[in-house]
């Protein structure tokens, strides 16, 4: 058996290349790392540096208000923005908020998000709007797989930040910069403990169901069943027996004797004329799926 020696050239084309990195995702890690402001030093320790460079005073704009904002407001937007009128007749919702982004992001001005965060299997994730009720959709948010390693992101988070409009060959806009997570500084989820290390207690504080229009029912679930913070419950009754009032009137109560509950209500299964009902009568998010 011959045993030949390999050339150098022979070598370096038999090695395996490493992969070269994505530029959009170096340009993400980069910006976190700034927006992070913290470096490591020499002995370990932890120094400020300078954030990314943003005009505090320039316009801003929030998607999330401009999905729940009337289609003539949209179309004057664009107008002021210098886009034709007759461009904006045929567009749909989604795309003229998008046309009103671009526009806005052209104009020198900076565009905000929030929505609730779905980490998917390949490492990045998505921003849903809780306009369309957390589900998949054109306006959803990226977040690149070096932001949701950096702020130690998991499913479920709130996450609000400054985001970039998309660039050649992406389809969605992207997370630029961290502002907070789950309405607090993005420093605090880098160090939380684990949902599932957490310890497990009984409720201590009581939620007061009594309201100044002296209704009966939310008296009694005072009296009988009262209600604490981090408890379940379940209503059990026939059909048409007012489980969906009773239901309004709960969540009344908590909105005005404890206004820094973040309420929601979720409608399964039920009639859009009752999910529009719910709506008006809660001041609260309500998610449904009808």
């Amino acid at each position: 058996m011959k045993i030949r020696k390999l050339s150098r050239t022979e070598k370096e084309e038999e090695a395996p290349k490493e992969p070269v990195p994505d530029e959009s995702e170096a340009e993400e890690e980069k910006a976190q790392e700034q927006s992070r402001g913290r470096r490591r030093g020499k002995k370990g320790g932890n120094r400020p540096i300078k954030g990314p460079k943003h005009d505090p005073d320039a316009p801003k704009l929030q998607i999330n208000d401009l999905s729940v904002t009337t289609m003539p407001h949209l179309r004057e937007m664009a107008e002021d923005l210098g886009l034709k009128k007759e461009d904006l007749i045929p567009l749909k919702k989604q795309e003229l908020i998008f046309r009103v982004l671009t526009a806005h992001i052209e104009k020198g001005g900076v565009i905000y998000a929030y929505g609730s965060l779905e980490i998917l299997p390949d490492g990045y994730g998505f921003l849903r709007s809780p306009q369309n009720s957390y589900l998949p959709g054109t306006d959803d948010i990226y977040i690149s797989p070096s932001q949701i390693r950096l702020f130690n992101l998991k499913t479920g988070d709130t996450v609000y930040g400054q985001i970039r409009s998309p660039k050649e060959g992406e389809r969605f806009f992207a997370m630029l910069r961290v502002v907070n997570v789950n309405f607090d500084e993005p420093s605090v989820a880098q160090t939380r403990v684990a949902f599932e290390n957490l310890t497990p207690l009984y409720p201590t504080e009581r939620m007061d169901m009594e309201t100044r229009l002296g209704d009966t029912s939310t008296r009694i679930i005072n009296l009988f069943c009262p209600i604490g913070k981090g408890q379940r419950g379940l209503i059990v009754s026939p059909p048409k027996s007012g489980k969906t009032v009773i239901l309004q009137k709960i969540a009344n109560a908590i909105s005005e004797n404890h206004p820094d509950v973040y309420l929601i209500v979720l409608l399964i299964d039920e009639r859009p004329e009752e999910v529009t009902d719910m709506q008006r009568s809660v001041q609260g998010e309500v998610i449904a799926s009808t």
